[in-house]
């Protein structure tokens, strides 16, 4: 199907004739290709995250969670329900029973108000076991952490986290040595962990460690924990170590039925392979919303092209009566038709990468370790949808004015 050059010329005067209508065109695909190209940028930013954070805590470590789960789904403690069937002492017959596991530490969360002086700081306290950098990939910049001997003895010692002790202590103050108030209960700072930043969606640096039987008996008054983490050993099969760790925890709880398990036992694989199906879920969704307002966009260009059409009535008339085909002014009509919806889409697609950079810089700033990816099939994939729209919405008009007699188009007021 040719295409001449004397219809070249007449779509670039009505473009140029008609700037802010041709920009009011192409908005609603401008912002339909910015959003998909967005959404896909940022769930693409959001399982960088995940890997980055799973790989943060380690992908030789293996989590017991209280409450029960499905393969596929979180076990209800994730979800913030207070479930207390998980203790200290499943912990010790982890280690003790299944050989992979190199060592294990006990966790128990809970609010805290630490004090010093006249300067208070609303965080968090976790309650851990001696053990636990030797399961976390972390240390201490200042003092010593938790030793065994003050965990048997519900001493009240603490490790501040790197932010707590910057908010309390400033630049200048060593903590080491210092008395703190911990829920109105005294504790001796002895020491002071590494900034971490985010890992697993928490912030390492605001929190406060203090030993586990400190934290249960004199700071919650309870006897349960929060989870388990466990390092296995190199070269360890992480599916035969959770079937091991399953059944020594239905030894402990005197379960025989495995659909009645009162906990969750994931390798941090599992977990990652779980969230990426839910991301990537979520990613397509949230595209595919998006990508609405393209058609949106796309009925807006055909009710444009069809007032062009009208108002080019007797220029279509003199062309037809010269000698132009039906297939000429046909093409006429859609290339222009292709032309606006595909400067729309260039111009989506370069305000979608610009913002999804700054969405990247931001969560960056705010301490994630979030990666900046805008991926050559997603571009590729807008301007083919791009293209797609323009041809669907731009077919009907180019159709009706190649239909358009020469005499009656002529006679047209």
């Amino acid at each position: 199907m040719r295409f001449d050059f004397t219809s070249y010329i007449m779509i670039l005067r009505s473009l140029r004739r008609k700037k802010m209508r041709s920009f009011l065109t192409s908005l609603g695909i401008i912002i339909g290709i910015s959003s998909v190209l967005i959404i896909m940028s940022v769930g693409k930013g959001a399982e960088s995250l995940v890997v980055n954070q799973i790989e943060g805590i380690g992908s030789d470590l293996i989590a017991v969670l209280p409450g029960a789960a499905d393969d596929e789904g979180p076990p209800a403690s994730v979800m913030g329900i207070i479930i207390t069937t998980l203790t200290d002492d499943d912990r010790q017959a982890i280690v003790e029973r299944v050989p992979e596991i190199e060592v294990a530490a006990s966790y128990l969360r809970g609010v805290a108000s630490v004090t010093w002086q006249n300067k208070t700081d609303d965080t968090s306290f976790l309650g851990i076991t001696a053990n636990y950098l030797q399961v976390e990939k972390t240390e201490t910049i200042k003092g010593r952490f938790i030793n065994q001997e003050e965990e048997d003895q519900h001493a009240k010692v603490a490790v501040l986290g790197y932010a707590v002790a910057e908010e309390l202590f400033g630049t200048n103050n060593n903590p080491i040595g210092e008395r703190v108030k911990i829920n109105k209960e005294t504790f001796r700072v002895i020491g002071v962990v590494e900034e971490r930043g985010v890992v697993a969606f928490q912030n390492q640096d605001d929190q406060v460690f203090v030993p586990l039987s400190t934290a249960q008996k004199l700071l919650m008054g309870v006897n349960h924990i929060s989870f388990i983490r466990a390092k296995t050993r190199d070269g360890s099969d992480s599916a035969f170590v959770i079937e091991q760790t399953k059944q020594v925890l239905r030894d402990q709880h005197d379960i025989d039925d495995p659909s009645k398990d009162d906990f969750s036992v994931r390798s941090a694989e599992e977990q990652l392979d779980i969230l990426k199906t839910v991301t990537g879920a979520i990613n397509y969704f949230l595209a595919m919303v998006a990508a609405i307002s393209l058609i949106v966009g796309g009925i807006g260009i055909m009710n444009i092209m069809l007032v062009s059409v009208a108002e080019s009535t007797k220029e279509i008339g003199l062309r037809k009566a010269v000698g132009a085909k039906r297939r000429d002014i046909s093409m006429q009509f859609l290339m222009q038709t292709i032309i606006l919806t595909l400067l729309g889409g260039i111009i989506g697609i370069i305000i979608g990468v610009l913002i999804s950079w700054l969405v990247a810089i931001v969560a960056t700033y705010l301490g994630y370790d979030w990666d900046f990816i805008v991926t050559l099939n997603s571009i590729i994939m807008a301007l083919a949808f791009t293209f797609v729209v323009a041809i669907a919405f731009g077919w009907y008009p180019a159709q009706k004015a190649a239909k358009l007699q020469p005499v009656e188009a002529l006679r047209y007021e």
